[in-house]
């Protein structure tokens, strides 16, 4: 193990918090693997804050490789959440993983028979109907969508979504009954466009505000969205060099950087 990335953290019902990274070595990302930690300490204080190693998450019989996460998971009604992961080596695929109450991991399901999507940010239109909507690496590619209609026993792929795609991450959040926001590339063939679009149902959207435009061979990509504090952060990386902010609350926003 050479480096461990895209940590991904949920809070259990006990209160503990769990964090999945990708931990790569040899073949880098391409071969990354899932590792659970959970929390060891006693404090959530940032400084005190420690976690201990549980498993590397068993997703395949080839030494369980190429497999990733870098979206949060989505809650559930019974305490547990379902985890998107990914897999890239060769054929690109989503997977959700489903974890109890005790952060046991209990399935995982493919969430679209398409070989060329990874990444999905999950966004729950109600209890049972849950929305996934992907990265796309065809050329020209368009962001991907797949439906549950019975809270992630099947999924289902939809057509593609009227929003251009350059093989780039996305993020997306619910903020309330038919209330939803997307962090994402928008322009067809570079990631020097990066918008916050806003939509009814996550399958139709609207342009809310613009988080970065540049020009061909800059690049604001991988963005993160959370609500907290009454308000709406996005992060991305700017240039691959630093992490820009955004902070949206009621009729304001501020933002910043850092490298």
């Amino acid at each position: 193990m050479r480096r461990l990335g895209n940590p991904v953290s949920w809070l259990d019902r006990s209160g503990r918090v769990h964090l999945f990274v990708v931990a790569t070595g040899l073949g880098g990302w391409a071969a990354g693997r899932v590792l659970h930690l959970v929390q060891s300490s006693a404090s959530l204080d940032p400084e005190q804050l420690r976690f201990s190693p549980v498993r590397v998450l068993p997703l395949s019989w080839f030494w369980n490789i190429s497999y990733l996460v870098r979206n949060p998971p989505m809650a559930l009604s019974d305490g547990g959440m379902l985890l998107p992961a990914y897999f890239e080596l060769g054929s690109k695929f989503s997977i959700a993983l489903r974890f109890d109450a005790q952060g046991e991991m209990a399935e995982m399901q493919r969430m679209s028979a398409r070989h060329h999507v990874l990444q999905a940010t999950l966004l729950p239109l109600s209890p049972s109907r849950w929305l996934a909507l992907m990265r796309d690496q065809r050329p020209d590619g368009h962001v991907t969508a797949a439906l549950s209609a019975d809270a992630g026993q099947r999924w289902e792929d939809l057509p593609d979504l009227e929003l251009s795609n350059p093989d780039s991450a996305l993020a997306g959040l619910r903020l309330g009954p038919q209330q939803f926001v997307l962090a994402h590339n928008s322009s067809a063939h570079s990631r020097a466009w990066l918008d916050l679009s806003y939509s009814s149902d996550g399958l139709h959207w609207a342009t809310l505000q613009s988080l970065a435009h540049g020009v061909d061979g800059e690049e604001y990509s991988y963005p993160a969205v959370a609500w907290s504090d009454n308000a709406l952060w996005v992060s991305f990386t700017d240039h691959r060099r630093g992490i820009a902010w955004q902070k949206f609350a009621a009729g304001s926003a501020s933002g910043g950087s850092r490298p």
